[in-house]
């Protein structure tokens, strides 16, 4: 099988896109159609050995359309996405731009044609040539020759309209053809009779059709049809705004080190293994590597996040990304098509381009719409002639059940909604495969989580320390068991090696010797003459390193409260003395708990999937309140668990990190691959979220709500509108009321009723998730900063708050000088800069403002501004002043 994309010219309405689906649907080998009215394209999946491209071709032009392969275009070939999109939007200018000529001009010849057919009825002054009897055919002839124009200049409607019906494919052109071809043919008809009537003297036939003549009904339906598909023009480029935003923010050039030298060169010439050189304030062309040098790269076009992430050496770098600070060097591995950005604009736009399974009964209707319509228009005039009125109250009335109908509206309704739904998605960092994935979010009842990577950060850190030796300080025994567990790869030892160094411990200053580890035991070394053990309780009784009874028994139950509450606790011995406890978790993310609760708020049922055992899991449970977890899952078992809750009728959403998961991903009725990164392009999922946060689930489904709601306003709005727009124009109205309707306001309000589809969709570009970002900004620092400040506040040194409240009470604090630093952007920058000033001597505690970019420093004796300023200077920041308070 091969999926191809076309680009179909003439398609106008629903109908249109309702014949081409149907013409190509019949050939034999092809399997999937999907035709998209907004971007003009098509996409078919067919058997290449019983058909090929220009067969497709050639059935849609045999209906009256232009159909080539999209990589055809010879202005894209070789540029990829971007050129691509560069014909798409220039196409688009130009069309607008021919259109919006067009009614300039038609509204220009229709201004007076309407002030002379209709000025004298209306009490303006007209020239006396133009008034009276005697000068009827003159005003017939000025009408004809100020229409004629108006209908050369929208020729359009009649060249598509009239071989769309030709072929047996008629279309909303048709019925505007068929309408103003109707009334300008009527026109025509009564000339002849005033003239006949001229000739034969007979001023009554003069008369009679000198107030018939519908040149002026012609005109204006192809005028006010023209400025309803010109507002619905401008209108449907907005909805593509998002995927423009992706598009331009690829940079268009690249500096690469070519035979020793920089060179630029266009983006799209960057080939896989090139250096690349990264300056501050420069987008990054590619995806890659980083070689040397370091900075800080602002990721929030592409992952959400808002504040800019360190990158070192051996850490990726995504395209579209923009380095805010430091210069850097990478080694390109993907490039061209193969980035995270052109992967994202191709999921953005396949997704906008596909059917959501809630359009099928409008592709139904607008199918059969424009020949039913034309059916009902016939027997209008029918059925009012043989009612007894004359033919020209039944041709009024039939002309206006042409005009008034709308298939557009009917075949806008989703395609507008879904486009500018995935668009929306994408600014979150929510790409979202297709519009039956983003329909049928909103009927999930249940969410399935995979807890590691997905509720939790995947990475474990040090949660509690508790010293049992009381000769040893709490930073002393730190460092010791940092130094312990330095030569171990397990997960659970780096994380208290990675605490100390956060903490300032370090350890460099302190060596282990004759380390040795026993898997899923633990470790043992000599440190500072002493023999060290970490490890579990049973490698602590296989070693028969433990004390007295007592002990054991006091050391089994802190260790047992701490399994309690999900954490993984390490016991550290030294020479027969327990001297202290260590807990480390897998931590539950801030975001976790927010999405748990709003998924509760939201009706679904949360159910939380874990590896871990029973009293993990059931800890974990508790602290977040989730409905249930089921422990001891294997990876082969998540796909199960999902079956046997959609076997009771539910509708899951499961959410994993799409590397063990894919079974389940793929069985659930919605994959969502959570904190995918640059891993964009996982087949298993339905749903792929850029960041690691769990918020993102909830603003999907939110999303996908509105989005279905928005579509079902469109459809009612649509059906409706025909519904009660075609009686009415029949004049269904007439006998009882007396009311019937002009073929100029049917058009009219046919023309608005496109419009107002398009408008109500647009309306989801004002979407805003009830989550927010918080997870991300400036509060969420403040949380982690309140977080890190509570695990450390019972480790005295501490050069936190505590401290400087301290000291503060005792009268020790004598003068505060506040720097102006530049360069900070971050947590990390206001970690570092605080910790250099509180490192130097008479410096009781620092405090950052990251908004104010000020460092104010609390002194217990007067210390030189100079020697404050090299302080920072020496972290890598820039202090600018530095004055006292």
């Amino acid at each position: 099988m091969k999926k191809e994309k076309y680009n179909v010219t003439g398609m106008t309405c629903a109908a249109c896109q309702a014949n081409v689906t149907r013409c190509v649907q019949k050939l034999d080998g092809v399997e999937e159609v999907n035709v998209n009215l907004l971007s003009g394209q098509m996409t078919v999946d067919y058997d290449e050995t019983k058909l090929d491209s220009a067969a497709i071709a050639q059935a849609v032009e045999g209906i009256g359309y232009g159909a080539s392969p999209a990589d055809a275009v010879p202005d894209a070939k070789g540029g990829g996405f971007r050129s691509e999109w560069e014909v798409r939007q220039s196409r688009a200018r130009e069309e607008q731009h021919s259109m919006k000529v067009r009614l300039v001009a038609s509204i220009a010849l229709l201004l007076p044609l309407m002030y002379v057919a209709m000025g004298s009825m209306m009490g303006l002054p007209v020239p006396g040539i133009l008034t009276g009897m005697e000068n009827a055919m003159i005003s017939a002839l000025t009408q004809l020759i100020l229409t004629v124009p108006i209908l050369v200049l929208n020729r359009k409607f009649y060249k598509v309209g009239l071989k769309a019906l030709v072929k047996r494919a008629p279309n909303m052109d048709s019925l505007v053809a068929i309408g103003s071809g109707a009334s300008l043919v009527y026109g025509l008809f009564a000339m002849y009779r005033m003239a006949w009537g001229f000739g034969h003297q007979d001023m009554a036939v003069v008369h009679e059709y000198a107030h018939a003549l519908y040149f002026e009904s012609s005109a204006m339906i192809l005028t006010l049809v023209t400025v309803g598909k010109y507002l619905e023009a401008r209108s449907r480029s907005k909805t593509s705004d998002a995927l423009g935003k992706l598009v331009d923010l690829a940079p268009k050039t690249a500096v690469i080190i070519k035979n020793g030298q920089e060179m630029t060169v266009p983006a799209e010439q960057v080939a896989a293994g090139d250096i690349v050189v990264i300056r501050p304030g420069e987008s990054i062309p590619v995806d890659g590597v980083v070689t040397e040098g370091a900075g800080y790269v602002d990721q929030a076009a592409i992952t959400g996040e808002s504040i800019p992430v360190e990158k070192m050496p051996g850490d990726t770098v995504i395209s579209a990304t923009i380095n805010k600070n430091g210069t850097f060097r990478f080694r390109a591995s993907k490039v061209g098509e193969d980035t995270t950005l052109s992967q994202i604009i191709r999921l953005v736009d396949e997704a906008g381009n596909s059917k959501a399974p809630i359009a099928r009964l409008a592709d139904k209707v607008s199918g059969i719409f424009v020949p039913v319509v034309i059916g009902i228009a016939i027997l209008t005039a029918i059925v009012w002639i043989v009612a007894g009125q004359d033919f020209e109250f039944a041709l009024s009335n039939a002309i206006a059940v042409l005009v008034i109908s709308c298939p557009c509206a009917l075949g806008l309704a989703t395609p507008v909604a879904i486009m500018v739904g995935t668009g929306k998605a994408a600014e979150y960092g929510i790409l979202i495969k297709s519009a039956e994935s983003l329909e049928n979010l909103h009927s999930i009842d249940t969410v399935i989580l995979d807890k590691t990577g997905t509720i939790t950060s995947g990475h474990p850190e040090v949660t509690d320390i508790e010293v049992l030796d009381p000769s040893m300080s709490p930073e002393e025994f730190l460092a010791q068991a940092a130094a312990l567990e330095a030569g171990s790869e397990h997960p659970l030892a780096q994380a208290v090696v990675e605490k100390a160094k956060g903490d300032g411990d370090g350890v460099s200053s302190v060596q282990a010797e004759d380390f040795q580890a026993r898997t899923g035991r633990g470790v043992s070394a000599r440190i500072s003459g002493k023999t060290w053990l970490a490890g579990n309780l049973a490698f602590m009784e296989e070693e028969k390193a433990m004390g007295p009874e007592q002990e054991t028994a006091l050391v089994r139950e802190k260790m047992g409260q701490y399994a309690s509450q999900g954490k993984t606790p390490l016991l550290f011995v030294r020479d027969g003395q327990a001297a202290g406890i260590i807990a480390v978790a897998d931590t539950v993310r801030e975001t976790s708990r927010a999405a748990i609760r709003k998924f509760k708020e939201m009706g679904l049922t949360v159910v939380m999937l874990t590896g871990d055992n029973k009293v993990t899991a059931e800890a974990i449970r508790k602290e977040l309140d989730i409905a249930e977890a089921v422990s001891d899952v294997l990876p082969t078992e998540k796909e199960a668990c999902v079956r046997s809750w959609q076997e009771k009728g539910h509708k899951v959403a499961m959410v994993g990190d799409g590397i063990n998961d894919a079974p389940a991903l793929t069985r659930a009725d919605i994959g969502i691959a959570i904190g995918a990164g640059t891993d964009i392009a996982i087949d298993s999922a339905d749903v792929v979220l850029m960041k690691d946060s769990l918020q993102d689930v909830v603003t999907a489904i939110e999303l996908s709500r509105a989005v279905v709601r928005n579509i079902h306003m469109n459809l009612f709005w649509a059906f409706f509108y025909n519904i009660l727009g075609i009686p009415v124009a029949a004049g269904a109205l007439f006998p009882a009321f007396g009311l019937r309707l002009s073929p100029m306001i049917g058009s009219a309000a046919m023309s608005l009723s496109s419009v107002c589809v398009v408008t109500n969709a647009l309306r989801l570009r004002f979407f805003k998730p009830a989550l927010g970002d918080q997870a991300d900004g400036p509060e969420k620092a403040e949380k982690d900063a309140e977080k890190t400040d509570s695990m450390t506040e019972n480790i005295p040194g501490d050069s936190g708050v505590d401290r400087k409240e301290e000291q503060e009470e005792k009268g020790m604090v004598t003068m505060k000088k506040t720097l102006v630093v530049e360069g900070m952007m971050c947590e990390h920058c206001k970690m570092h800069v605080e910790k250099a000033l509180a490192g130097v001597a008479g410096v009781d505690s620092a405090q950052v403002d990251l908004e104010k970019k000020t460092a104010t420093v609390s002194m217990a004796e007067d210390v030189a501004d100079q020697v404050l300023m090299d302080a920072v200077k020496e972290a890598g920041y820039e202090p600018v002043s530095c004055t006292a308070q």
